[in-house]
């Protein structure tokens, strides 16, 4: 049973949305009326749904994306920060520096600036909604993931934080944090490390993308009003705490 929510008026940006989790977001936020923009490298051709070539690390991208955006939808009202990268699938050692520091600034980083960008906005409204997309990875710390471990950790830090910054607002900020969710960034890790994903789940499957935004599209309503600072678990029962 779908759960149906009102965000009628309302815009939201949806970063790295063009597929996987951001994509099944957006497309959730946009039936639930809401004027949905999508920021990504790549870009989005969906009837209803605004798309945006956007690099999160390139904060004058940023800029000039906020500006267009609030122009157009006068004002944004949702953030959900979904841009990720993955990285190589192993040893700390083996990582090259250059991916090491590309883990870190579109997962830790653009997460930050896209924050830095849009917060004024929500500030003048009075209200808003952040959703941070976290990882099972930053809060138990996955072997072969050493550094999206740390970024999804600053991450999930970042989140409660700002959301003690905000709390005497009306904008709200949780983090949702996935365990292995059936994406083209969990596939490409490869059949080995897929099945070993499964047989360590409670449920023994991936989860779905449209699980996810329907966790993602309450914690961006009026009915998530006295949550803020929390990290929601999706990861069928993996999760220790």
């Amino acid at each position: 049973m779908t759960v149906a929510y009102d965000l009628s008026g309302k815009a939201a940006v949806v970063t790295g949305g063009a597929k996987g989790i951001g994509r099944a977001v957006a497309e959730r936020l946009r039936r639930s009326g809401a004027n949905v923009w999508v920021w990504d490298m790549a870009p989005v051709a969906q009837e209803g749904i605004g798309s945006l070539v956007v690099d999160v690390t390139r904060s004058d991208q940023i800029a000039a994306a906020v500006s267009r955006t609030v122009d157009q939808a006068a004002g944004i009202d949702i953030l959900v920060n979904n841009a990720g990268y993955l990285g190589a699938y192993a040893a700390f050692e083996q990582l090259a520096p250059e991916d090491q520091r590309r883990i870190v600034e579109v997962n830790l980083v653009g997460t930050l600036e896209v924050c830095r960008h849009v917060l004024p906005h929500m500030r003048r409204a009075g209200s808003g909604r952040i959703v941070n997309m976290g990882s099972l990875a930053g809060k138990e710390g996955l072997r072969y993931l050493s550094v999206y471990s740390a970024a999804s950790g600053g991450v999930i830090a970042f989140t409660k934080a700002l959301a003690k910054d905000l709390a005497d607002t009306g904008i709200r900020v949780n983090c949702v944090a996935p365990g292995p969710i059936e994406t083209d960034l969990i596939m490409a890790l490869g059949s080995e490390v897929v099945t070993a994903m499964i047989a360590s789940s409670p449920m023994k499957r991936l989860g779905n993308v449209d699980e996810v935004a329907e966790l993602v599209v309450w914690l961006c309503s009026d009915a998530c009003s006295f949550n803020t600072g929390a990290v929601f678990d999706m990861s069928g029962g993996r999760a220790t705490y």
